[in-house]
């Protein structure tokens, strides 16, 4: 699809926003050069940024022989942000300041009998209404909620058009919430809500290209193609954990056989353990985070059921990222959630040498693989990234000085 000028404003003050909280403080001139942009165009997009209170003026700094130059940072006593990461077991909650640092956490256990769309929208009500409260933020403060729900979402509408955990199917999710909360929504998955954290924040940051792998109780794979998040022409892209691995091979959650999530999701990493030693202590039935935190203690301990379990699973992991990397040429792929933090290095190794078996040498050899530097939640973190993003979106919807986001049931900021 061809950029607008407007797409194109907008991802410049994304950039600039970026680098100024990557940097702060900083000038414009620096600015400029860090971004590859005009200096007039990064002090219209800095004079924007200051009129939402954004950032601020922070004083000057001595150039040679020049006039000193004026230092902006992020004003993080701006506004707030909350990111949601809904789970098929948890809601986890975080509320952040505009630094994108966060200040307040809250989570809610979903139980297996808990799946329905109500009752997962009052967990989130909670959790929402505790972080708030925890970080003694005015609701007006708040600039926007990101949601993060597994599986398709139309983020216009604000529908979770297919969530396979929970066999939900054009579920109004927003609306929902909106009855509970009165802050700005923004709908997405964990694919895009990851990638969009890293962009901002982690391995993908100044990356052209770049390949986030979620492995969780789901997996894919969001894609940062050009600089930018790549969504696909219905908001799909990046749905790798349903590609075939294994031609009639186990069965997934999405009805399909072979897909690699059944092989490298936290389910599919059980099932394995169950298979190679169904008595094995490690193995903890019903409880997916036990299990895959008893198996990370296990390879530190030198436990061979657990070392093995872990690399047969980077075996087929391996396999799947290889293909990504022929596929799209990335400068880097990261390993990210749940599972690839608890199982670390030892899956991180494992995993290298896998691609190095079937990866094309001359894409592989630009590419770099690594686990995710985020230290928080990244589903959350980038979920209130999007926030931000609709919140930068609605330049000029302002008053008096301050971002005033329409209160929709959805609103969805440029790609």
């Amino acid at each position: 699809m061809k950029r607008t000028s407007r797409d194109i404003r907008t991802a410049n003050r994304y950039e600039v926003l970026r680098q100024i909280i990557a940097e702060s403080p900083t000038s414009r001139q620096e600015l400029a050069a860090a971004t590859g942009l005009s200096l007039a165009t990064v002090a219209t997009l800095v004079g924007e940024l200051l009129d939402l209170r954004m950032i601020t003026e922070v004083g000057f700094e001595d150039s040679a022989g020049g006039r000193p130059r004026g230092l902006v940072a992020v004003n993080t006593s701006g506004g707030a942000l909350i990111g949601v990461d809904i789970a098929e077991t948890y809601v986890h909650v975080e509320l952040f300041d505009l630094g994108l640092n966060v200040l307040a956490r809250a989570e809610e256990d979903v139980r297996p009998s808990e799946s329905l769309p109500e009752q997962v929208v009052g967990h989130v009500a909670t959790a929402v209404g505790s972080v708030v409260a925890r970080a003694g933020v005015e609701g007006d403060r708040v600039l926007g909620v990101g949601v993060s729900v597994p599986g398709q979402v139309d983020r216009a509408t604000g529908v979770s058009e297919y969530a396979p955990n929970w066999d939900w199917h054009d579920v109004p999710l927003l609306d929902l919430l909106s009855e509970h909360l009165a802050h700005p929504l923004y709908l997405d998955n964990p694919l895009r809500a990851g990638a969009v954290a890293e962009l901002w924040f982690g391995a993908a940051r100044g990356r052209g290209n770049a390949v986030v792998v979620n492995l969780g109780t789901g997996v894919g794979a969001g894609l940062v193609l050009g600089g930018g998040l790549h969504r696909g022409v219905s908001n799909s892209a990046g749905e790798w954990g349903h590609t075939t691995m294994v031609l009639d091979g186990r069965r997934c959650r999405c009805g399909n056989h072979g897909c690699v999530e059944a092989y490298v999701g936290a389910r599919g990493i059980m099932l394995h353990l169950r298979e190679l030693a169904p008595d094995s202590p490690l193995l903890h039935p019903g409880d997916q985070t036990a299990t895959i935190d008893a198996l990370a203690r296990g390879i530190a301990s030198g436990d061979p059921v657990a070392r093995r379990v872990v690399e047969e699973t980077a075996r087929y992991l391996g396999a799947g990222v290889a293909d990504l990397v022929n596929l799209f040429n990335p400068e880097v792929v990261v390993l990210s959630s749940w599972v690839a933090r608890t199982l670390g290095e030892p899956l991180l190794h494992a995993v290298r040498e896998a691609v190095t078996r079937h990866a094309l040498p001359r894409p592989l050899a630009s590419t770099g693989i690594v686990l995710s530097p985020i230290p928080t939640d990244s589903v959350c973190l980038g979920a209130a990234t999007i926030a931000l993003e609709g919140a930068l979106d609605t330049v000029g919807q302002k008053h008096g000085g301050r971002i005033t986001p329409p209160r929709s049931r959805a609103t969805a900021p440029s790609p």
